[in-house]
């Protein structure tokens, strides 16, 4: 997994083990505070990673390693974000994202992971309503945000099962990452 800072390496973890992934199993790489921007680092090593996961299924047809890339949008676009990883993976010379064959999930929230976070905590419910046109990172302190991650991460996780009904009201970006994530993680198909 590739993460551009802690809040969001918390939020995945805490998914991945509420999807019954083995702890011992997840390798999280998350950007290296105060050497520029984590987009940036997330982006650079999206393509070394992205052909580690394919190379790996490739060699063993049992193997079902899954990456999940979590890249917070800012002021771009999801759309955008999705067309750079796609670019970092032609500039080192290796084929496009396929959704049907990739085992990644690529997950970018609108404005930012903390959007998520709060959307997710109150069960899709939040008052005020979250806009994914406003950055919630300064909003809270780090002790707040801790203590809203766990319910946050559960939903995602409730919500990412193909059976279940999402509210109507859900922020596209969340959308695109719920229906990206079964490719990653089995549990959650």
């Amino acid at each position: 997994m590739l993460a551009e800072d802690q809040r969001q390496r918390q939020f995945i973890y805490r998914f991945l083990v509420h999807a019954g992934i083995d702890r011992r199993r997840v390798t999280i790489e998350v950007s290296p505070s105060g050497l520029g921007s984590g987009e940036q680092w997330v982006r650079k090593n999206f393509a070394r990673q992205a052909s580690k996961c394919r190379a790996r299924n490739a060699r063993n047809a049992r193997a079902s390693t899954g990456m999940i890339v979590l890249l917070d949008a800012d002021r771009l676009s999801v759309q955008e974000h999705l067309n750079e990883l796609n670019a970092a993976l032609i500039a080192a010379d290796q084929p496009r994202y396929d959704p049907a064959q990739d085992t990644i999930a690529r997950l970018i929230p609108k404005w930012s992971i903390e959007t998520w976070i709060l959307y997710l905590s109150s069960d899709g419910k939040p008052k005020p309503p979250v806009s994914e046109d406003e950055p919630y990172k300064r909003s809270r302190t780090e002790e707040q945000w801790a203590e809203v991650i766990p319910q946050a991460s559960r939903t995602f996780h409730a919500w990412s099962k193909a059976a279940v009904e999402r509210p109507v009201n859900l922020l596209d970006s969340l959308r695109r990452g719920l229906d990206e994530i079964p490719r990653a993680v089995p549990v959650a198909r």
